[in-house]
């Protein structure tokens, strides 16, 4: 019995160890640049700037599928998967296009210049340059699935339909977290603005 109780002590431990690590090193990540417009009771109004992105299309509309082959194939590109086996910093956030066939993309950061980036070893992996757009944004935490983006698209349309507010069909899913982070979890459901 004593073992156990010094076994469970020893996981919370280490468990808050990594928990705290993680949302400490959150913050030195780069974030995509936005500035908030309006907030409202459940959503909020941002400009987000024009910035770089790496991508790669997806054959799914499923975030599960999606996320874990996009995410593994761009991650692959930025700790090394390039001719010159180059390590590029991580971003926040992963972005996800919210259509038929998925787009992820990593945001590339801003000190690197697109025309001295390594080559990808995945011929997929293409660079876009995103302009700056205004996009209405709705926040939720905790795990992320296909239906819970489903629910906060749909609440972030009524939202904005009680406003009065006009949106168009591009929608995207931003997830700000390593998957090792378990709590502090930061989600959102995005739609350009017209």
């Amino acid at each position: 019995m004593k073992y156990l109780v010094v076994t469970i002590v020893l996981a919370f431990v280490l468990f808050s160890i990594v928990q705290l690590f993680s949302m400490s090193a959150q913050k030195e990540i780069e974030s995509y640049p936005y500035e908030v417009v309006k907030e409202y009771k459940n959503f909020e109004i941002r400009n987000y700037e024009e910035s770089l992105f790496t991508s790669i299309k997806l054959t799914t509309n499923k975030y599960e599928q999606a996320s874990s082959k996009g995410f593994s194939i761009l991650a692959g590109y930025i700790f090394g998967g390039n001719d010159r086996q180059e390590k590029i910093a991580m971003t926040s956030p992963v972005t996800m296009s919210l259509e038929d066939t998925m787009t992820m993309m990593f945001m590339v950061p801003r000190d690197l210049d697109r025309d001295k980036l390594p080559t990808p070893d995945q011929k997929a992996i293409e660079f876009v340059e995103v302009p700056s757009k205004k996009m209405a944004a709705i926040r939720f935490g905790g795990w992320t699935s296909t239906e819970k983006i489903e629910k906060h698209k749909a609440k972030l349309i009524a939202a904005l339909e009680e406003e009065g507010i006009s949106h168009g069909n591009k929608f995207y899913y931003f997830g700000y977290n390593p998957p090792y982070e378990v709590t502090n979890r930061r989600n959102e459901v995005l739609v350009e603005l017209e």
